[in-house]
């Protein structure tokens, strides 16, 4: 795990920071059991973690005569750090109010990291995640993998969705497939559409995210906004719709929110989200993070290889045999450079 290193300031501001948390959680406690003792909270119910604002998080009735109604609740102080797509026992107080009471176990959980290298959860239970790219900017294979790699040390299925298929053009057509036929070669889903010409493509995108929930990542200009926008064409007012119903602000730009589809299933999305990098990552994740090349791990003749053409290394005999492509282990050199690279800058891997 890499993290970075703080000065003693930096250690300070911190611990300050969560001695101010721990005071604020206990008045909170506080309010909670004064509030049971009152007979102001209502018997425990499921319910759908549609937002997360700080210290509040947005969450949906999943039963009764509430289904359906949002309610901003806080959460009591022993319960584990909550996020979108969690699903919560919660009890209801006056007006939109709540107060959650426990964490149901997810399947799955998106992760990244903060500026000091710890990993922070972002949403949960995810059924897959969709990789975004695009004949322009021209997809390469480093970019791909950075993805890839994040989605296979999460174990959340990952599909690959070539955007903007109408940008495919006699000159970018034999580069373009060459590149999906590797990524199919391996067992990953490519799926072809178009968000601007969806009839051109049938409901491709709707079957892709059909009652399933759904995260969509990649590089900026690849779609994924207008694809959002498809599938959710009020998003816009459903952001506000979230913020009249509980009478908060919902800064749009950092908070997680999940929208339900007219299709059936669910879209998490925020800005964080659609990109993540790599450079918290250890050697190790980054291998198991290729399929082709885990089950490689230790047959290399020395124990400190480094994959970089060493003697011995299983990486390069495995490109001779045909069970790994020049392309892929390039790809792997760069980004483990890349992360080396970036690690010596100010990080360190513990």
């Amino acid at each position: 795990m890499a993290k970075r290193r703080l000065s003693k300031q930096q250690q300070h501001r911190i611990r300050k920071i969560q001695e101010e948390r721990a005071t604020r959680a206990g008045k909170r406690e506080k309010v909670i059991d004064a509030q049971r003792e009152a007979g102001e909270l209502g018997p425990e119910q499921q319910g759908l973690v549609i937002a997360h604002y700080g210290q509040q998080l947005d969450v949906e009735a999943l039963e009764g005569e509430q289904a359906g109604q949002l309610f901003r609740c806080f959460v009591r102080a022993n319960i584990d750090s909550l996020v979108t797509g969690d699903r919560v026992a919660w009890c209801a107080g006056q007006g939109s109010a709540g107060v959650i009471v426990a964490r149901h176990d997810r399947h799955s959980l998106l992760q990244r990291p903060d500026n000091f290298g710890q990993l922070k959860p972002v949403a949960a239970n995810i059924d897959h995640i969709v990789l975004v790219i695009a004949p322009e900017p021209e997809p390469h294979d480093s970019l791909i993998d950075r993805y890839l790699v994040a989605a296979e040390n999460t174990g959340i299925p990952a599909v690959i969705l070539l955007n903007k298929a109408d940008l495919i053009t006699d000159a970018n057509r034999g580069s373009l497939n060459a590149l999906l036929d590797r990524y199919r070669h391996l067992g990953y889903d490519v799926v072809t559409a178009s968000a601007r010409n969806p009839e051109s493509h049938g409901n491709t995108i709707t079957e892709l995210v059909q009652d399933r929930t759904s995260v969509f990542v990649g590089q900026s200009g690849v779609g994924k906004s207008s694809i959002i926008q498809t599938l959710v064409p009020d998003r816009e007012l459903k952001v506000g719709a979230l913020s009249e119903s509980t009478g908060k602000g919902t800064h749009t730009t950092t908070t997680a929110m999940l929208f339900h589809l007219d299709c059936g299933g669910d879209l998490i999305d925020s800005p964080g989200i659609r990109e993540f990098g790599l450079w918290h990552m250890t050697a190790q994740e980054l291998e198991y993070g290729f399929r082709e090349i885990r089950d490689l791990t230790g047959l290399c003749r020395f124990r400190d290889c480094r994959h970089q053409g060493e003697p011995g290394c299983a990486l390069d005999a495995a490109v001779e045999a045909g069970r790994i492509s020049p392309e892929r282990l390039r790809s792997f050199r760069r980004i483990l450079q890349d992360m080396e690279e970036q690690q010596a800058r100010g990080l360190k891997v513990t």
